[in-house]
């Protein structure tokens, strides 16, 4: 089944992205590198539910993202952070687990008011909006991590701090 394949690979990225989220250091909270840049906090919450994607692209056939409301959860400490992504991460795997391959190939859209910005099989939605995603924000992260000078988490083999 293409679901099982997508639950391991979410299991893996979602004990990696834990390692990077435990470091995020609340006295930092609102720091960004430079003016055109996310602060280290809005960036690690967003990164914390990016998982959640996949649960709205295996349930539903469409969003759009001028109309879907969200819920800014208050952050206090970087676990509070590691919760939220632990969460998303469950969520998407049970949701994952009552697809089948069939559901998994449905057109899945992604709209920005009256405009399609995609249409894609839902296997490949979830691969750009939650894994790919994901990847991408949590790599930036690691980054603000290196110039505040906090020890970088290995991610796909150890970090120049773990060597």
């Amino acid at each position: 089944m293409i679901t099982q394949g997508l639950i391991k690979e979410l299991e893996h990225e979602g004990s990696q992205t834990k390692k990077v989220l435990e470091r995020i250091p609340m006295d930092f909270f609102t720091w960004k590198p430079h003016q055109k840049s996310r602060e280290i906090g809005a960036l690690a919450l967003h990164v914390a539910e990016i998982p959640a994607w996949a649960s709205r692209i295996v349930t539903t056939p469409e969003i759009n993202i001028d109309t879907m409301v969200r819920e800014v959860p208050d952050i206090k400490t970087a676990y509070d952070l590691v919760l939220i992504s632990e969460k998303s991460v469950q969520q998407a795997i049970a949701d994952l687990q009552k697809a089948n391959d069939e559901d998994m190939m449905a057109m899945w859209t992604l709209k920005k008011g009256e405009h399609t910005v995609f249409s894609l099989p839902r296997v490949a939605a979830i691969r750009a909006m939650a894994m790919s995603h994901l990847i991408h924000h949590r790599g930036q992260l690691t980054v603000y991590l290196r110039l505040l000078d906090i020890s970088v988490p290995g991610i796909y083999g150890p970090s120049a701090d773990e060597m």
